[in-house]
């Protein structure tokens, strides 16, 4: 979960949170407690992916895009 500090915060420790971010940690800055930018570090990379690696892991079934009413008024509501 991200951390989040509003302007005057960042503004007074900007080195601080500056060096939590390149450490990993995930900062937000707030403008009147709305979330506006996100620290992070240049070239930060998320992990490769290799197409294909869960192949013969993840089994779909035949009728998962099937819906039923129980199914529907779950994800719709009553009355959808």
């Amino acid at each position: 979960m991200a951390r989040t500090v509003n302007v005057y915060e960042a503004k007074t420790h900007l080195s601080r949170l500056l060096a939590q971010a390149e450490s990993g940690e995930d900062i937000v800055i707030a403008r009147q407690g709305r979330p506006v930018v996100r620290l992070v570090p240049v070239g930060r990379r998320g992990v490769d992916r290799e197409p294909g690696a869960l192949k013969g892991h993840i089994r779909v079934s035949d009728d998962f895009d099937t819906m039923d009413a129980v199914d529907e008024e779950t994800w719709y509501g009553a009355g959808a």
